[in-house]
Formats: structure tokens, sequence, C-alpha cells
């Protein structure tokens, strides 16, 4: 064999083996640092979602669980009343046709005042129309409320359904969130971004404001937690609700109900203490002033102070 037909197989084996090899090195590229970045962030953004659907059903399971105990114990004396009335006429009627008939429910309603035995008859019909409208009454009333607690039950069954659904998709996102942690295990030796305690000047605020403001300020350097509310560890809605609530408010667990809660007002109207809501009322900030809010970030980072701006914001609220 020629030299020149050595030397062409020889490039052509070159050439498949670089063919055949070029896609395997492309798929055991590593993603960058900055891609890595994107997609916990994206993850993260996801996740909180997630989180604030499963707050916002354990807010409306705890309200209903209320409403059907305070219905239960409103039910159990109607039934008791119900019934009570209902034996009442049947013991009536019951010695009226028992014991002699006619005499004996003239017997029954003598008073001694010579009332002629036609009046007591009717005074006996009376009374037996009188229970019967009561009985129908408490009757009603009573389905009334048992097919209000049947439909709160119906309510409570869904609502716990979907918290289970919601909790089951949290799982995967977290699951999904620990494989990209350790991909930053791998890049930047640590899975999370690591907080301090605050130990600026915090700004003096009057009130209840003030309270809640030192509150957001005492808890910077501590871990985002899912649905959370302190001492230790806050998901966003659970620092804001958390901060007002040592200031004496109450608000749910859940920014968007948190911006149902609260007074709507302009950026030029905000004070510290206020909330700023983000991302479609995904998301809840403790304004601070100076153009600084307070908040729980994301997964893998700490509660920390950022600027007003760090995103676009949706809306403004003041706790009343």
């Amino acid at each position: 064999m020629s030299s020149v037909r050595i030397l062409l197989r020889t490039l052509v084996a070159a050439g498949l083996s670089a063919a055949l090899l070029a896609p395997m090195s492309a798929a055991r590229a590593e993603p960058s640092a900055s891609e890595l970045t994107q997609r916990i962030n994206k993850a993260s953004a996801e996740l909180e979602k997630v989180v604030e659907s499963y707050n916002k059903l354990n807010e409306e399971i705890k309200e209903s669980r209320a409403a059907a105990a305070t219905l239960s114990a409103r039910i159990e004396p109607l039934r008791q009343q119900a019934d009570q009335s209902r034996a009442e006429v049947a013991e009536l009627a019951t010695r009226a046709y028992k014991l002699g008939g006619l005499s004996t429910a003239s017997a029954l309603l003598s008073r001694g005042d010579g009332s002629s035995l036609v009046n007591r008859l009717g005074a006996l019909e009376q009374l037996a129309r009188d229970r019967d409208r009561q009985i129908a009454g408490f009757d009603a009333t009573q389905r009334q409320y048992v097919d209000e607690k049947s439909r709160l039950d119906a309510t409570l069954a869904r609502q716990t359904a979907q918290a289970k659904q919601l909790a089951d998709g949290k799982k995967k996102i977290e699951g999904e969130l620990e494989k990209l942690y350790d991909m930053r295990r791998e890049a930047y030796g640590s899975a999370t971004s690591s907080g301090s305690k605050y130990t600026g000047s915090v700004p003096a605020v009057s009130g209840q404001a003030g309270v809640a403001v030192r509150y957001a300020y005492g808890a910077i350097g501590k871990p985002y937690v899912y649905a959370a509310e302190g001492p230790n560890g806050y998901d966003c809605s659970g620092l804001t609700l958390a901060a007002w609530r040592a200031g004496g408010k109450s608000l749910p667990h859940n920014a968007a109900m948190q911006w149902d809660k609260v007074a709507h007002i302009g950026r030029g109207e905000l004070k510290p203490g206020d909330l700023v809501f983000y991302n479609g009322l995904g998301h809840v900030a403790l304004f601070v002033g100076s153009g600084k809010v307070i908040h729980a970030s994301r997964a893998g980072e700490p509660v920390k102070l950022a600027s007003v701006d760090m995103m676009p914001p949706y809306g403004y609220g003041r706790v009343r």
C-alpha cells in the first residue's frame, strides 16, 4: 500500500474519532458558575410560589376548622332542644289517650277554674300546635347548621388534599434544589450563603411600626426556612407576620392574604414598617426607611437588608 493511501486512511480515522469524541466531550461540560446561579434562582422562585400557596392553604384550613368547631358547638344544643320538645309532645299525646281519652285530657288541663271541657280541649290542641311549630323551628335551624357543617367538612377535606398536593410539589422542588446545591458546593465550596447578625445602627422609629422594624433588624442573618415564622428561621410572609406580631398586629402567613388585609398606599407614602410586595404578590418585605427593606429572600440565603427596588415592586401596604 502506498504511503499516500496510508496517510489518507489515517486522516479519515482521526476525523471519525474526533466526530465521535466531540459530543462526548460536550456532554461532559460542566455548567458555569453563572449558569448554576441562574438555575438556583429559577428553582428558588418556583419554590417560593409553592410555599406561599402552601401557607395560604394552611391559613384557610385553620379558618375552616375554627368555623366548624363553632358550628358543632351550636348544633348540639339545638339538637337537644328539638329532641326534648319532640319528647314532650309525644308524652302529652300518650298520656291523653292511654289514661282515659277525653276525661284524662280534661284532668290533665284542669285548674279548678270552671273552664268548660271544650275550652280545655282547645287549649290542649293549641299546646300541641305550639309544640309542633317549636319542633319545626328547631328542626329547620338544625338542618341549616348541619348542611352548613357538611359544606365546611367538604371544604376542609378538599383543602387538606390540596395541602398534601402542594407539600408533595414542595418536596419535589426541594429535591431539585438539593441537586443544584451539590453543584454549587462543587463550584463555590458551599451550598448556601452565610449570614451574620446585623451590627449597624437601627433607625429610630416610634410606635408599633418601630417594634416591627427593630424585630426585622434582629432577624437579619437568620436562615430562610420554608413556611416558618421564627424565631430561628423565616420565609418571606413569615418574617413580616412575626415582625408585626411583635408590634401587636395580626397578619396571615401568606403574602397575597397580607395584601388583602393592609391599606394600599403609594410609593411616596412609604414609612418604616410598611410592607412592599413583589412578584405578583408572591413575595413580601418590610420597609425600614432610606430606600431599604428587610426580607427573607430565598432558599440558601439569609434574611437580609436590600434595596426596595431589588426587583420591581407590585405595590405597597400599611398595616392597620
